[in-house]
C-alpha cells in the first residue's frame, strides 16, 4: 500500500501541543503502516480516556482536555486516524472505507489492551466511535460524546450536504482558513498547527475522503453496524453519559445532537457551549472539568 509519512519537523513547536509521540507499526491487516497516538497520564490508571478526531482534524484537536484528564490522574489516550496527523497516509483514496477506519480503532484498543474506557468522541471521532462499545463492551464504561451522529442511512442535516458538497469541491482544502472560521476565536498558530500534517494536496485523500463515507443512503457500507449500534446504545447501554453540544455548529449542532441524546440511554441534558462551533474540543477545558465532576472522577 502506497503511503505518505508527514516530515517531523511540520510538528515542531505547536502551541499548547508538547506531547510525546507514540507509534504502532503493522496492525493486523495494516502491514507497513505506522499509526500515531498520544499516550498521557500513568500507564497503570483506573480509567482511560480514549479521544477519537475527526474530520479533517487529528490529536491536535484534544490538546486542550488530554492534560487536565491525565492532571486527574487518568490515562489519556489519542489516535490520529489513518490520514490524519502523524499517521501514515495512504494514497489511494479506495483505501479509506468506514471498515477501514473502524478495523483500525478496534485493532489500536487490543494491542494497547485498553480497559475501562471512557469514550470521548465528536465528528467521525463519534460515527466511528459509538460503533466501538458494542463489540468490546467489557471495555467500555463512560461515554463523552460531542458535535457528531450516528448515520443510520437517512439524511443528516441540510448543514451536513452543504458541507459535503463544500469539501467535494475543494480537494486541497484549505484546513486553517476554515478552523479559522469555524472558531474564530482560534489564533493563527493554532489554525496553522490543524494543517500541519498536510503540506499539499496528495496528503489529504483522507480528509477528501471522509465526508463521501458517511452513511446518507440505506445501501452505504456501515449502515447495518451503525443500526446495531444505535440499538444497542438504546437497549444496552448502562454506563454514565455526558455530553457537550457546540451551539454554533451548522453542520452537527444542536438538532442532530438532541436526535443522537434521544438515541443514548440515560443521557442527561447536555452541556451547552454557545459560542463552540462544529470543533468545539476549542472549549475542551471547560468540557473536560465538566465531565469530570458529572463522572464522579
Amino acid at each position: 500500500m502506497q503511503s505518505l509519512r508527514t516530515d517531523d519537523a511540520r510538528f515542531h513547536g505547536l502551541p499548547g501541543f508538547a506531547f510525546t509521540p507514540h507509534y504502532l507499526l503493522d496492525l493486523p491487516g495494516r502491514p507497513g503502516l505506522r499509526l500515531h497516538y498520544l499516550d498521557e497520564g500513568p500507564r497503570d490508571a483506573a480509567v482511560t480516556f480514549l479521544c477519537l478526531h475527526g474530520q479533517p482534524t487529528w490529536s491536535y484537536l484534544y490538546r486542550k482536555m488530554v492534560p487536565i484528564f491525565a492532571a486527574a490522574g487518568h490515562r489519556v489516550v489519542a489516535p490520529d486516524l489513518f490520514g490524519f496527523g502523524r499517521s501514515d497516509k495512504p494514497i489511494d483514496e479506495a483505501v479509506y472505507s468506514f471498515d477501514f477506519h473502524r478495523d483500525t480503532l478496534l485493532a489500536f484498543i487490543i494491542a494497547l489492551d485498553l480497559r475501562n474506557i471512557a469514550l470521548v468522541c465528536q465528528d467521525w471521532g463519534g460515527i466511528l466511535g459509538l460503533t466501538l462499545p458494542p463489540a468490546l463492551p467489557d471495555r467500555f464504561g463512560r461515554l463523552l460524546v460531542m458535535n457528531t451522529t450516528i448515520p443510520v442511512g437517512e439524511p443528516v442535516s441540510e448543514g451536513f450536504d452543504r458541507w459535503r458538497a463544500f469539501n467535494r469541491s475543494r480537494p486541497d482544502l484549505d484546513i486553517p482558513a476554515l478552523m479559522k472560521r469555524s472558531q474564530p476565536d482560534m489564533t493563527d498558530a493554532e489554525a496553522a498547527a490543524y494543517g500541519a500534517p498536510f503540506p499539499d494536496a496528495l496528503h489529504k485523500a483522507g480528509v477528501r475522503r471522509f465526508p463521501e463515507l458517511v452513511m446518507t443512503a440505506p445501501d452505504m457500507p456501515g449502515v447495518a453496524t451503525a443500526r446495531a449500534a444505535a440499538r444497542w446504545w438504546q437497549q444496552e447501554w448502562r454506563g454514565p453519559s455526558f455530553m457537550a453540544v457546540g451551539m454554533a455548529d451548522p453542520v452537527l449542532g444542536p438538532d442532530v445532537m438532541a436526535r443522537l441524546r434521544g438515541i443514548i440511554h440515560g443521557c442527561p441534558a447536555p452541556l451547552e457551549i454557545a459560542d463552540g462551533g462544529h470543533f468545539v474540543q476549542e472549549k475542551g477545558d471547560i468540557i473536560a472539568r465538566a465531565a469530570l465532576q458529572a463522572f464522579g472522577l
